[in-house]
């Protein structure tokens, strides 16, 4: 419901979420809770699923992935704890371990403070 929330849609999450619970009927994906630290029921492709639970025990820290603030990847502040970060041409968003640490902007790098509550994988 989170990352819906910088969505329009018209009908809101009750219709998304019904047709959610329609395809997991039919086993097009499976509900459920997969990664800690979000709120809410969460759904996945059932490929998904061993992929998220071979993520679980191998952490990527130290391992950073720089996204353009523009990207429709930017969830600081969505689904990550802390505030969110806007876009515009020429800012990135730093995360190590799936959350934002830092920020670039004309290429000066921002140090993030660290928030409590993270989210992770369980």
């Amino acid at each position: 419901r989170d990352l819906l929330a910088r969505e329009w849609i018209p009908d809101g999450w009750r219709e998304v979420h019904r047709a959610l619970r329609r395809m997991e009927a039919r086993g097009v994906v499976r509900g459920g809770r997969f990664v800690t630290g979000f709120t809410g029921e969460q759904f996945a492709l059932p490929a998904a699923i061993p992929l998220l639970r071979k993520a679980r025990g191998e952490s990527q820290r130290g391992r950073e992935t720089r996204v353009s603030a523009c990207d429709p990847l930017n969830l600081a502040g969505i689904l990550t704890p802390g505030h969110r970060f806007p876009s515009g041409r020429g800012r990135w968003l730093v995360y190590d371990d799936g959350l934002p640490v830092a920020a670039v902007e004309r290429g000066r790098r921002s140090e993030l403070p660290h928030q409590s509550g993270q989210a992770g994988l369980p």
